[in-house]
This record gives structure tokens, C-alpha cells and sequence, in this order.
């Protein structure tokens, strides 16, 4: 048994950021959906709201057939973690990537005031962004990223949305296994022993040579990590049938 895989994007980006991984997933014959959050890709316009982001994985788990491995990078991974207290059934193992920091009132104040300087400028920092992406991901990395679109105006709710988020006890309330990845040169890497001892059944990961954006600073190494990630929920699952049908 294969269990399904979703995956979720970070802040301003889109599915299209996880092109590496659907490949590779797909050519091994697996079954993966890659979401486009509230405002974000396809969904540019809509506003952005914890509740139908939380929603929108819930539906993504439902359309591949629940329960699956929900994996999530940074605002992703912060919004598979909500997803998955609140529908534990659906959710088999949870990937948790680039999110490793509480999202606490003086987090958000570093990210309100370069969001409100970036709304100043003309195109709201989308030239400055895309320079971003180009210098410090692999050029197909930053393709991948690009390929979706940069929903810069999306910043200041997501924030909002995010602030008051009590991360650590959504993984405690979550009683399935939990990767907490981060990249070694990531800064949102500076609570994992926290989430760590929060999780009721959790591992830490930290890829060398990786940033923030951990799936395409070392995409083959994050890939094989949500392989193994799923093929451990699928044995798992497994053992648990087969100790239910013995009881029987």
C-alpha cells in the first residue's frame, strides 16, 4: 500500500514550487497533489484566511483519497499543522518544512515592516523578490518558483492570519508522526527543539547546504526524506491492519 501525498507551498509562491518533487514522485508511480493556497497561484485574488487554507488541504487529502501524508514549507507547513490537528484521520504523517519558529508578535513585526516597504514600491517588490530567488535557489529551482507567479500583495494577511497561531499546541493536539525538516542555513529553524518536544511523535531533520526553501536548495535529499516519510506511514498502517485483523 502507497499512501497519497500533498503537498503545500510557502508564502507568495505556488504549487509550482514543488515541480522537483512531482516529477520524481509521479515517476515513481505515486499519487501527489501539489495545492494552491488562498491568493496564492491560481487563487490570486481570493483572500487569504487560515480557516480555507486549512480547508483547501482537507479537500486536497479528500480528492486522493484520505488518509495521506500532508507536506508543508514554511506558511505551508504552518497550515499542514493546523490541517492536521484538526482532521487527524486525514492526515497519515505530517512533513513539516522551513517552519520551525514560533509565529509569535515579534516574529510577525520582522516581516510587517519589509512587507509594508515592498507595497510602497511600484510592482509592491516583485522585481526585488524575483532577483531573490534567481541568486539563492538552483535555476531550476527558481523557475519552479517563478513558473507560478509571486503573490506579493497576499504579505500583510497572511501575517495577520498567522500571528496568533499557537503552533506547538496544534502539534501536541496531533497524534501522528511528524518530520520537522529544516535546512541547516534556515532562520526559521530557531525553535525546532520546541516543536520537537511538542510533537507527540516527532523527528528532526536538518539538511546540510539548504536554506529556507529546503525542497530546492537540495531537492533530491527532500525528496528521498518524503519517500521514506511515506513508505514509514504506509508500513505502519500496515502492521495496524494486520493486528486488527488478528484480534478479529
Amino acid at each position: 500500500m502507497r499512501v497519497p501525498i500533498v503537498l503545500v507551498h510557502g508564502l507568495r509562491t505556488s504549487r509550482t514550487m514543488w515541480r522537483p518533487q512531482v516529477a520524481a514522485l509521479e515517476e515513481q508511480g505515486r499519487t501527489v497533489v501539489a495545492v494552491d493556497l488562498p491568493g496564492h497561484g491560481s487563487r490570486r485574488g481570493e483572500p487569504f484566511t487560515l480557516g480555507r487554507a486549512v480547508e483547501t488541504v482537507r479537500d486536497a487529502v479528500d480528492s486522493v483519497g484520505a488518509p495521506a501524508l500532508v507536506v508543508g514549507l514554511s506558511l505551508g507547513g504552518f497550515v499542514s499543522i493546523a490541517a492536521a490537528a484538526a482532521y487527524p484521520r486525514r492526515v497519515a504523517g505530517l512533513v513539516a518544512a522551513g517552519c520551525s519558529a514560533r509565529p509569535v508578535h515579534g516574529w510577525a513585526n520582522m516581516y510587517r515592516i519589509p512587507t509594508a516597504l515592498l507595497d510602497r514600491l511600484p510592482d509592491r517588490g516583485q522585481s526585488v523578490n524575483e532577483r531573490f530567488h534567481r541568486l539563492t535557489l538552483p535555476a531550476e529551482g527558481a523557475e519552479a518558483v517563478l513558473d507560478g507567479g509571486l503573490a506579493m500583495e497576499v504579505g500583510r494577511a497572511v501575517i495577520e492570519e498567522i500571528t496568533d497561531l499557537d503552533v506547538l499546541s496544534l502539534l501536541s493536539a496531533y497524534p501522528g508522526t511528524v518530520w520537522l525538516v529544516n535546512g541547516a542555513r534556515d532562520h526559521f529553524r530557531i525553535h525546532e527543539r520546541l516543536f520537537l518536544e511538542a510533537c507527540v511523535d516527532g523527528r528532526l531533520l536538518v539538511v546540510p547546504r539548504a536554506g529556507h526553501m529546503v525542497n530546492l536548495d537540495q531537492s533530491e535529499i527532500f525528496t528521498r526524506l518524503v519517500i521514506d516519510a511515506a513508505d514509514a506511514v504506509a508500513g505502519r498502517s500496515a502492521v495496524r491492519e494486520e493486528e486488527g485483523g488478528s484480534e478479529r
